[in-house]
């Protein structure tokens, strides 16, 4: 699957088997992750995976969320503040969004999670003062079922036109 298949093929999951990843499958996820720009090659960032039944439980808490109990991993993304004040929070999103492809081009679904309480999370993973938690990634297999959810979104709000998000040269002045 070349790059441009992942990211027309990529979707927000949010339902899950329980059919563990296999570890070559994470690894090259997380080295997606690892090869990602940041400014300044500084790489601020650190990724906690989380596999334990609980933990994934205490993160299905937040708002929206309760289907991150059924991933088999969710992969926290903290970006060092210390490091990179200006610009940790760009380089974990470029990063995350590099396991997001790497993900769907190894056939498992990712959903990106912004709802979440940090202290909460920062507690229970013991991360340091330092490490700001920018975004949480569930990542898994796809239940073979309806995700209603996801119809019912992608229905409601359709992908914009090239020509309502892009201009040249100036504001309003579209080419294609």
């Amino acid at each position: 699957m070349d790059v441009f298949e992942a990211v027309q093929k990529r979707h927000s999951i949010r339902a899950y088997d329980s059919t563990p990843i296999p570890d070559e499958k994470l690894k090259k996820i997380l080295e997606a992750a690892r090869l990602a720009p940041s400014a300044g090659n500084v790489q601020p960032w650190h990724f906690i995976v989380v596999t334990d039944v609980e933990k994934r439980k205490k993160l299905a808490q937040a708002r929206f969320a309760n289907f991150i109990s059924q991933a088999p991993a969710v992969i926290v993304g903290c970006g060092d503040q210390r490091a990179s004040p200006d610009w940790y929070f760009v380089d974990v999103s470029i990063a995350m969004q590099n396991m997001v492809l790497t993900a769907t081009s190894e056939g498992l679904g990712t959903c990106w999670i912004g709802s979440f309480d940090e202290d909460q999370v920062r507690e229970m993973l013991r991360i340091p003062e330092k490490f700001r938690v920018v975004a949480l990634l569930t990542v898994g297999y796809p239940r073979k079922r309806l995700d209603l959810l996801g119809k019912i979104l992608h229905f409601i709000r359709r992908r914009k036109r090239l020509k309502k998000i892009v201009s040249f040269e100036e504001y309003g002045s579209f080419k294609f």
